[in-house]
């Protein structure tokens, strides 16, 4: 088995305790416990389990949560209606730009050069996924989050069935997990896809209980740092409902969203008469009807699947798109998001991945072109105050004042014809320069910043 290793010097220090490897899968897996138990199997490819191949274990399973799923359904038939007529009642928050923007990045991808590409990106919130069936490469974790210092760190506590199962050993490894990153980390997402059953979970009850043990050790041990919950993907509000309105002595310091909408396409695009910006209005309603939770959403995972990329999509190659559409969706989610102002935060899942990240790793590191795209944006609206959303024959206009002057971005999903303005400039999707007169909306976003002069 041939191993290369690359002894690497850098400011940032990673006290693994081997070097920065590439390793063979079997030799990772060998060294460290990869694995998830019977008969929960990880994708390493695609970053999440496999389904469940024993269908007589899970068709068990859920008939032992016969009475938690009765109280999903009753709990969103009463909540859900609610929610929806309070929508309109439904005010913006103080969004914190710098922690709005945010992204993912993995301890097993390039950690070294993610903490260089992470400057370059500009980006000042990151969360990071913590597997609990990987409690003994907890040094590794802990140096690859002190290597981003400075940084807005939300690390996200990931499931396995084994600590669902057994309370003592999850009170023993949170314990540790809280004292060991309480000093870096303020933010902990307890969970994360709840709703699927191969994550672990198979009704909201055992989430709960899970979520109330790890409460408690908080509350023993770092009292001062937020636990965020829920971890529901996709737009199934029913499970969301149970999570936020129950008889658990529990609370949460903000509510988890996996938001995905690729499975309709562009991010504009409707599912039972929901658009994106619908889908985050209604959930704002239940977090603010909730006695549970404090008024702060945190979508903590999206993105879109990248074409011919198997095995490392982490779905079909029907939902997959180009690298061009990716980073138009890309952008358009964060604007459309950002528009609302009522989330706090978005996570895009991530920044080196093969099958949907910024970057492709397969041949080194290739930034695609949602890297710059995601730079522009940063660039352009870290410090900008949103003023207002328009949206005429299909040609949205977001309109911000920035530092350099009023800014529109503007996409349409067609083709429309835009005359610059008088001493404004105009840059695409990726931060180019366009000198053309006359602009062309489409489908990728471009950057018009109405004061400013041409040398």
């Amino acid at each position: 088995m041939l191993i290369i290793c690359l002894n690497t010097t850098s400011t940032h220090i990673f006290s693994y305790s081997t070097s920065i490897c590439h390793y063979s899968d079997h030799f990772i897996k060998r060294r460290y416990n990869l694995d998830m138990k019977t008969p929960f199997i990880w994708d390493p490819y695609s970053d999440q389990p496999y389904p469940i191949k024993d269908k007589i274990y899970k068709k068990e399973m859920r008939k032992k949560a016969w009475l938690s799923l009765l109280k999903t359904l009753l709990i969103s038939l009463i909540m859900l209606p609610l929610s929806l007529l309070a929508m309109p009642f439904i005010r913006p928050k103080n969004i914190d730009n710098h922690r709005f923007f945010g992204l993912g990045v993995d301890l097993d991808k390039e950690p070294a050069q993610s903490v260089e590409l992470i400057e370059e990106l500009g980006v000042d919130s990151l969360i990071i996924r913590f597997k609990l069936w990987e409690m003994e490469r907890l040094d590794a974790y802990l140096a690859f989050v002190r290597s981003f210092e400075g940084k807005e760190i939300l690390l996200n506590i990931m499931q396995d069935r084994e600590h669902i199962e057994d309370s003592a050993l999850l009170e023993s490894d949170i314990k540790r997990i809280f004292e060991a990153f309480s000093p870096y980390v303020n933010t902990f997402q307890i969970g994360t896809t709840i709703n699927r059953a191969k994550w672990g979970f198979f009704s909201m009850d055992e989430y709960l209980k899970f979520f109330q043990v790890t409460q408690q050790v908080k509350e023993r041990v770092s009292p001062e740092i937020s636990l965020i919950g829920s971890g529901v993907i996709d737009f199934e509000y029913h499970f969301t409902a149970h999570t936020l309105f129950n008889f658990f002595k529990i609370r949460y310091d903000g509510v988890a969203s996996l938001l995905y909408v690729d499975r309709r396409g562009a991010p504009e695009n409707g599912q039972l008469g929901f658009t994106l910006s619908d889908k985050i209005s209604l959930l704002s309603s239940l977090i603010r009807l909730s006695p549970k939770t404090a008024n702060k959403l945190f979508v903590t995972e999206t993105n879109w699947p990248i074409s011919n990329t198997a095995p490392y999509a982490p779905t079909s190659e029907l939902e997959c798109v180009d690298e061009s559409a990716y980073a138009d969706y890309l952008l358009r989610y964060y604007l459309l998001a950002f528009a609302s102002q009522q989330v706090d935060a978005i996570y895009w899942h991530q920044l080196i991945a093969p099958g949907y990240g910024l970057i492709d790793n397969r041949e080194g590191v290739r930034k695609r072109a949602a890297f710059y795209t995601f730079k522009m944006m940063l660039a352009s609206l870290s410090e900008a105050q949103f003023l207002r959303l328009d949206i005429k024959r299909g040609l949205y206009s977001l309109h911000f004042n920035t530092r350099r002057g009023l800014l529109n971005i503007t996409w349409t999903p067609g083709e429309q014809a835009i005359a610059l303005p008088y001493k404004a400039k105009a840059y695409d999707r990726d931060g180019e320069e366009i000198y053309d007169k006359v602009l062309y909306a489409t489908q990728s976003p471009i950057y018009i910043f109405m004061q400013e002069t041409r040398a």
